[in-house]
Protein backbone atom coordinates (compact mmCIF):
# COMPACT_ATOMS: atom_id res chain seq x y z
CA UNK A 1 0.00 0.00 0.00
CA UNK A 2 1.34 3.14 -0.60
CA UNK A 3 1.91 5.89 1.69
CA UNK A 4 -0.89 7.98 0.38
CA UNK A 5 -3.85 5.04 0.65
CA UNK A 6 -2.34 4.74 4.22
CA UNK A 7 -2.24 8.29 4.96
CA UNK A 8 -6.48 8.53 3.45
CA UNK A 9 -6.91 5.56 5.68
CA UNK A 10 -6.00 6.86 8.56
CA UNK A 11 -7.92 10.07 8.06
CA UNK A 12 -11.24 8.92 7.65
CA UNK A 13 -10.87 6.06 10.34
CA UNK A 14 -9.95 9.49 12.81
CA UNK A 15 -12.87 10.81 11.21
CA UNK A 16 -15.42 8.27 11.94
CA UNK A 17 -14.18 7.85 15.47
CA UNK A 18 -14.43 11.64 16.43
CA UNK A 19 -18.36 11.49 15.03
CA UNK A 20 -18.80 8.57 17.36
CA UNK A 21 -17.75 10.26 20.22
CA UNK A 22 -19.17 13.43 19.75
CA UNK A 23 -22.91 11.17 19.27
CA UNK A 24 -21.73 9.60 21.97
CA UNK A 25 -20.96 12.77 24.43
CA UNK A 26 -24.79 13.93 22.81
CA UNK A 27 -26.39 11.11 23.90
CA UNK A 28 -24.91 11.27 27.70
CA UNK A 29 -25.60 14.96 27.69
CA UNK A 30 -29.74 14.01 26.91
CA UNK A 31 -29.19 11.46 29.16
CA UNK A 32 -28.23 13.36 32.14
CA UNK A 33 -31.18 13.85 34.67
CA UNK A 34 -32.48 17.33 35.74
CA UNK A 35 -33.95 18.41 38.40
CA UNK A 36 -37.39 20.20 38.38
CA UNK A 37 -37.89 23.74 40.28
CA UNK A 38 -41.72 23.11 39.97
CA UNK A 39 -43.77 19.87 40.54
CA UNK A 40 -46.93 19.26 40.00
CA UNK A 41 -48.25 15.76 41.16
CA UNK A 42 -52.16 14.45 41.25
CA UNK A 43 -52.00 11.36 43.43
CA UNK A 44 -50.70 10.81 47.44
CA UNK A 45 -46.86 9.93 46.46
CA UNK A 46 -44.23 11.83 44.71
CA UNK A 47 -41.95 9.65 42.60
CA UNK A 48 -38.63 10.05 40.88
CA UNK A 49 -39.75 10.74 37.87
CA UNK A 50 -42.03 13.41 39.02
CA UNK A 51 -38.79 15.86 40.14
CA UNK A 52 -36.07 15.40 37.67
CA UNK A 53 -36.41 15.11 34.09
CA UNK A 54 -34.39 11.66 31.81
CA UNK A 55 -35.33 9.63 35.37
CA UNK A 56 -35.60 6.26 33.13
CA UNK A 57 -36.15 3.09 34.43
CA UNK A 58 -36.27 4.66 37.91
CA UNK A 59 -38.87 7.43 37.09
CA UNK A 60 -41.93 5.09 38.92
CA UNK A 61 -39.78 4.89 42.25
CA UNK A 62 -41.84 6.49 45.07
CA UNK A 63 -39.49 8.79 47.42
CA UNK A 64 -42.68 11.36 49.39
CA UNK A 65 -45.90 11.47 50.23
CA UNK A 66 -47.65 14.09 48.31
CA UNK A 67 -48.83 17.31 50.08
CA UNK A 68 -52.63 17.96 51.37
CA UNK A 69 -54.93 17.95 48.31
CA UNK A 70 -54.69 21.83 47.04
CA UNK A 71 -51.28 22.58 48.82
CA UNK A 72 -48.12 22.98 47.93
CA UNK A 73 -45.11 21.92 50.04
CA UNK A 74 -40.90 22.93 49.44
CA UNK A 75 -38.12 20.12 49.59
CA UNK A 76 -34.68 21.20 50.31
CA UNK A 77 -32.35 20.33 47.14
CA UNK A 78 -29.88 18.51 48.94
CA UNK A 79 -32.81 16.41 50.74
CA UNK A 80 -33.95 15.44 47.34
CA UNK A 81 -30.67 14.38 45.79
CA UNK A 82 -29.77 12.64 49.15
CA UNK A 83 -33.57 10.22 48.00
CA UNK A 84 -31.93 9.89 44.73
CA UNK A 85 -28.53 8.51 45.73
CA UNK A 86 -30.47 5.97 48.01
CA UNK A 87 -31.70 4.81 44.71
CA UNK A 88 -28.29 4.79 42.84
CA UNK A 89 -29.67 8.34 40.46
CA UNK A 90 -26.69 10.22 40.47
CA UNK A 91 -25.25 13.06 38.26
CA UNK A 92 -28.13 15.42 38.47
CA UNK A 93 -28.12 18.67 37.10
CA UNK A 94 -29.92 20.82 39.51
CA UNK A 95 -29.34 24.48 37.82
CA UNK A 96 -28.80 25.63 41.07
CA UNK A 97 -32.18 25.00 42.25
CA UNK A 98 -31.96 25.50 46.04
CA UNK A 99 -35.53 23.93 46.64
CA UNK A 100 -38.02 21.83 44.74
CA UNK A 101 -41.94 23.12 44.99
CA UNK A 102 -44.13 20.17 44.54
CA UNK A 103 -47.95 21.08 44.35
CA UNK A 104 -50.77 18.77 44.64
CA UNK A 105 -53.44 19.31 42.16
CA UNK A 106 -57.21 18.77 43.62
CA UNK A 107 -60.77 19.43 42.83
CA UNK A 108 -62.38 22.00 44.71
CA UNK A 109 -65.86 21.70 45.03
CA UNK A 110 -67.18 25.00 46.85
CA UNK A 111 -69.37 25.77 49.34
CA UNK A 112 -72.14 27.12 47.00
CA UNK A 113 -71.88 24.69 45.10
CA UNK A 114 -72.81 22.48 47.69
CA UNK A 115 -75.68 24.16 48.81
CA UNK A 116 -76.97 24.43 45.42
CA UNK A 117 -76.72 20.70 44.76
CA UNK A 118 -78.21 19.88 48.39
CA UNK A 119 -81.35 22.25 47.68
CA UNK A 120 -81.81 20.81 44.01
CA UNK A 121 -81.84 17.20 45.26
CA UNK A 122 -84.63 18.37 48.16
CA UNK A 123 -86.70 20.27 45.45
CA UNK A 124 -90.50 19.58 45.69
CA UNK A 125 -89.41 16.64 48.57
CA UNK A 126 -92.31 15.93 51.27
CA UNK A 127 -94.00 19.20 50.67
CA UNK A 128 -91.02 21.39 50.01
CA UNK A 129 -90.95 23.64 47.32
CA UNK A 130 -88.47 25.25 44.17
CA UNK A 131 -85.21 25.02 45.26
CA UNK A 132 -84.24 28.67 45.27
CA UNK A 133 -86.45 28.77 48.44
CA UNK A 134 -84.92 27.02 50.44
CA UNK A 135 -82.79 27.54 53.23
CA UNK A 136 -80.81 25.43 54.41
CA UNK A 137 -78.85 24.82 57.61
CA UNK A 138 -76.08 22.14 57.99
CA UNK A 139 -75.38 20.14 60.69
CA UNK A 140 -71.54 21.30 60.52
CA UNK A 141 -70.34 24.29 59.58
CA UNK A 142 -70.14 24.32 55.43
CA UNK A 143 -66.18 24.40 54.12
CA UNK A 144 -64.77 24.39 50.65
CA UNK A 145 -64.14 20.42 50.06
CA UNK A 146 -61.23 18.94 48.10
CA UNK A 147 -61.06 15.51 46.18
CA UNK A 148 -58.10 14.45 43.72
CA UNK A 149 -57.93 15.79 40.60
CA UNK A 150 -58.93 12.63 38.91
CA UNK A 151 -62.76 13.08 40.82
CA UNK A 152 -63.97 15.31 37.83
CA UNK A 153 -67.26 13.68 37.99
CA UNK A 154 -70.89 15.41 38.37
CA UNK A 155 -72.24 15.74 41.76
CA UNK A 156 -74.69 12.37 41.77
CA UNK A 157 -77.57 12.21 44.28
CA UNK A 158 -77.50 8.46 45.37
CA UNK A 159 -79.74 9.26 48.28
CA UNK A 160 -82.01 11.91 49.82
CA UNK A 161 -84.42 11.90 53.14
CA UNK A 162 -86.18 14.56 54.86
CA UNK A 163 -88.59 14.73 57.45
CA UNK A 164 -91.86 17.15 56.71
CA UNK A 165 -92.43 17.82 60.31
CA UNK A 166 -89.03 19.01 61.47
CA UNK A 167 -87.39 20.01 58.21
CA UNK A 168 -84.46 17.50 58.73
CA UNK A 169 -82.34 16.42 55.41
CA UNK A 170 -80.10 13.78 55.26
CA UNK A 171 -78.47 13.60 51.31
CA UNK A 172 -75.41 11.59 50.03
CA UNK A 173 -73.51 12.48 46.53
CA UNK A 174 -71.43 10.04 44.58
CA UNK A 175 -68.67 11.84 42.32
CA UNK A 176 -66.80 9.31 39.84
CA UNK A 177 -63.13 9.29 39.57
CA UNK A 178 -61.70 9.54 35.85
CA UNK A 179 -59.19 7.16 36.95
CA UNK A 180 -61.65 4.20 37.47
CA UNK A 181 -60.75 4.19 41.20
CA UNK A 182 -64.19 4.18 43.83
CA UNK A 183 -66.65 7.33 43.68
CA UNK A 184 -65.83 10.02 46.05
CA UNK A 185 -69.01 9.80 48.72
CA UNK A 186 -69.94 13.58 50.45
CA UNK A 187 -72.93 13.13 53.18
CA UNK A 188 -74.42 16.33 54.45
CA UNK A 189 -77.33 16.81 57.57
CA UNK A 190 -79.00 19.25 58.11
CA UNK A 191 -82.22 21.45 58.34
CA UNK A 192 -84.41 22.90 55.47
CA UNK A 193 -87.05 25.74 55.73
CA UNK A 194 -88.95 26.92 52.86
CA UNK A 195 -89.27 30.37 52.50
CA UNK A 196 -90.80 33.51 50.61
CA UNK A 197 -89.82 36.76 49.61
CA UNK A 198 -92.33 39.46 51.19
CA UNK A 199 -92.84 43.05 52.63
CA UNK A 200 -91.85 43.40 55.71
CA UNK A 201 -93.05 46.66 57.94
CA UNK A 202 -90.12 48.83 59.02
CA UNK A 203 -92.14 51.31 61.49
CA UNK A 204 -95.01 50.49 63.40
CA UNK A 205 -98.15 51.62 61.82
CA UNK A 206 -101.68 52.38 62.76
CA UNK A 207 -105.00 51.07 61.29
CA UNK A 208 -105.60 53.31 57.61
CA UNK A 209 -102.25 54.29 57.44
CA UNK A 210 -100.60 55.28 54.11
CA UNK A 211 -97.73 52.65 53.10
CA UNK A 212 -94.57 54.75 51.38
CA UNK A 213 -91.70 53.02 50.16
CA UNK A 214 -89.24 53.84 53.19
CA UNK A 215 -92.34 51.95 55.57
CA UNK A 216 -91.29 48.84 53.78
CA UNK A 217 -88.17 46.62 52.82
CA UNK A 218 -88.40 43.07 51.40
CA UNK A 219 -86.93 40.13 53.51
CA UNK A 220 -87.20 36.15 52.90
CA UNK A 221 -89.20 34.19 55.64
CA UNK A 222 -90.22 30.85 56.44
CA UNK A 223 -93.36 30.12 54.60
CA UNK A 224 -94.65 28.63 57.53
CA UNK A 225 -94.88 32.00 59.23
CA UNK A 226 -96.19 33.95 56.64
CA UNK A 227 -99.20 31.74 55.71
CA UNK A 228 -101.08 32.15 52.20
CA UNK A 229 -101.35 35.25 50.16
CA UNK A 230 -97.92 37.42 51.21
CA UNK A 231 -97.95 40.68 49.67
CA UNK A 232 -94.76 41.90 47.45
CA UNK A 233 -93.82 45.67 48.05
CA UNK A 234 -95.16 46.58 44.47
CA UNK A 235 -98.54 45.51 45.88
CA UNK A 236 -97.94 46.95 49.65
CA UNK A 237 -96.65 50.68 48.61
CA UNK A 238 -99.41 53.00 48.38
CA UNK A 239 -101.83 50.57 50.20
CA UNK A 240 -103.69 51.29 53.67
CA UNK A 241 -103.36 49.22 56.08
CA UNK A 242 -106.40 47.53 57.71
CA UNK A 243 -105.40 47.14 61.46
CA UNK A 244 -102.56 48.18 63.89
CA UNK A 245 -99.13 46.65 63.18
CA UNK A 246 -95.94 46.66 64.20
CA UNK A 247 -92.29 46.85 62.61
CA UNK A 248 -90.65 43.84 61.05
CA UNK A 249 -94.34 42.17 60.77
CA UNK A 250 -94.68 40.82 57.24
CA UNK A 251 -97.62 42.17 55.23
CA UNK A 252 -100.08 39.45 53.95
CA UNK A 253 -103.22 41.34 51.13
CA UNK A 254 -105.62 40.53 53.54
CA UNK A 255 -103.63 43.49 55.63
CA UNK A 256 -104.11 46.03 52.88
CA UNK A 257 -106.62 47.96 51.65
CA UNK A 258 -106.54 50.67 48.35
CA UNK A 259 -106.57 54.08 50.19
CA UNK A 260 -108.93 56.29 50.81
CA UNK A 261 -110.58 58.74 47.79
CA UNK A 262 -113.16 60.50 50.32
CA UNK A 263 -112.66 60.78 54.11
CA UNK A 264 -115.63 61.14 56.66
CA UNK A 265 -116.60 65.33 56.98
CA UNK A 266 -114.09 65.78 53.73
CA UNK A 267 -115.82 68.31 50.92
CA UNK A 268 -116.44 66.98 47.82
CA UNK A 269 -116.85 66.91 43.98
CA UNK A 270 -120.70 65.63 43.93
CA UNK A 271 -121.13 64.54 39.85
CA UNK A 272 -124.56 63.94 38.35
CA UNK A 273 -124.23 61.67 35.17
CA UNK A 274 -126.88 60.57 33.00
CA UNK A 275 -127.15 60.25 29.22
CA UNK A 276 -126.47 63.69 28.10
CA UNK A 277 -126.18 65.02 31.11
CA UNK A 278 -122.97 66.14 33.72
CA UNK A 279 -123.59 68.06 36.81
CA UNK A 280 -121.73 68.45 39.43
CA UNK A 281 -121.92 70.59 43.03
CA UNK A 282 -120.49 70.57 46.51
CA UNK A 283 -121.04 67.85 49.19
CA UNK A 284 -120.03 66.49 52.63
CA UNK A 285 -118.71 63.08 52.65
CA UNK A 286 -120.64 60.99 55.51
CA UNK A 287 -118.48 58.26 55.70
CA UNK A 288 -114.51 56.57 54.60
CA UNK A 289 -114.67 55.08 50.72
CA UNK A 290 -112.09 53.94 48.49
CA UNK A 291 -112.28 54.06 44.35
CA UNK A 292 -115.96 51.59 43.57
CA UNK A 293 -117.05 52.38 47.72
CA UNK A 294 -120.09 53.72 47.75
CA UNK A 295 -120.96 56.35 50.41
CA UNK A 296 -123.17 59.01 51.44
CA UNK A 297 -123.07 62.61 50.69
CA UNK A 298 -125.01 65.39 52.59
CA UNK A 299 -125.86 67.81 49.68
CA UNK A 300 -125.45 71.15 51.29
CA UNK A 301 -128.04 73.23 49.56
CA UNK A 302 -130.76 70.44 49.88
CA UNK A 303 -129.94 69.23 53.06
CA UNK A 304 -130.91 65.64 51.48
CA UNK A 305 -128.39 62.46 51.91
CA UNK A 306 -127.79 61.41 48.42
CA UNK A 307 -125.72 57.85 48.00
CA UNK A 308 -123.26 57.72 44.83
CA UNK A 309 -120.07 55.84 44.06
CA UNK A 310 -116.33 56.93 45.01
CA UNK A 311 -114.95 57.88 41.60
CA UNK A 312 -111.75 59.64 42.10
CA UNK A 313 -109.71 61.64 45.24
CA UNK A 314 -112.58 63.85 46.74
CA UNK A 315 -114.57 62.84 44.02
CA UNK A 316 -118.55 60.92 44.48
CA UNK A 317 -120.60 59.81 41.25
CA UNK A 318 -124.63 59.76 41.49
CA UNK A 319 -126.06 57.75 38.58
CA UNK A 320 -129.27 59.08 37.31
CA UNK A 321 -131.64 56.56 36.35
CA UNK A 322 -133.37 58.06 32.60
CA UNK A 323 -136.82 56.03 31.39
CA UNK A 324 -136.53 53.55 28.73
CA UNK A 325 -138.53 54.84 25.82
CA UNK A 326 -141.85 53.13 24.93
CA UNK A 327 -141.34 50.73 22.32
CA UNK A 328 -144.79 49.25 20.49
CA UNK A 329 -144.79 45.71 19.11
CA UNK A 330 -146.45 44.80 16.17
CA UNK A 331 -149.03 42.74 18.02
CA UNK A 332 -150.15 45.21 19.61
CA UNK A 333 -150.37 47.82 16.67
CA UNK A 334 -152.60 45.30 15.49
CA UNK A 335 -154.89 45.34 18.41
CA UNK A 336 -159.00 46.92 17.12
CA UNK A 337 -159.87 49.53 19.15
CA UNK A 338 -162.92 47.40 20.55
CA UNK A 339 -159.50 44.93 21.97
CA UNK A 340 -158.10 48.19 23.35
CA UNK A 341 -161.11 49.42 25.25
CA UNK A 342 -161.43 45.92 26.68
CA UNK A 343 -157.98 45.90 27.72
CA UNK A 344 -158.22 49.14 29.63
CA UNK A 345 -161.81 48.58 31.23
CA UNK A 346 -161.48 48.12 34.96
CA UNK A 347 -161.34 44.28 35.67
CA UNK A 348 -164.87 44.65 37.74
CA UNK A 349 -166.88 46.03 34.17
CA UNK A 350 -164.74 43.63 32.16
CA UNK A 351 -166.68 40.82 34.44
CA UNK A 352 -169.99 42.44 34.06
CA UNK A 353 -170.18 42.55 30.30
CA UNK A 354 -169.12 38.74 30.67
CA UNK A 355 -171.48 37.73 32.67
CA UNK A 356 -174.69 40.10 30.69
CA UNK A 357 -173.21 37.92 27.38
CA UNK A 358 -173.91 34.60 28.56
Amino acid sequence: MSLRSSLLAAAALLAASTTFAAAQSARDAIAVPVLRANVTVTGEIVRIGDVIDNAGPAAQIAIYRAPDLGTTGALPTAQVLAALRAHQVIGVDTHDVKEVAVTRLARTVEVKEIEQAVAAALEHRNGLGDAANLSLTFDRDLQDVRLDASNSGAMQTIAARSDPRSGRFDVTFEIENANGAAPAKLRFTGTAVETLEVAVLTRNVDRGDLLKSSDIVVERRPKAEIGGDPAGRDRAVGMQTRRPMRASQPLKTADLVKPDLVQRDQNVTLVYQAAGLYLTTRGKALDNGTEGDTVNVLNPQSKRTITGTVTGRGQVTVEIATPKPLVVSEAAASITPQQSAAATSPVGVTSQLTSKSE
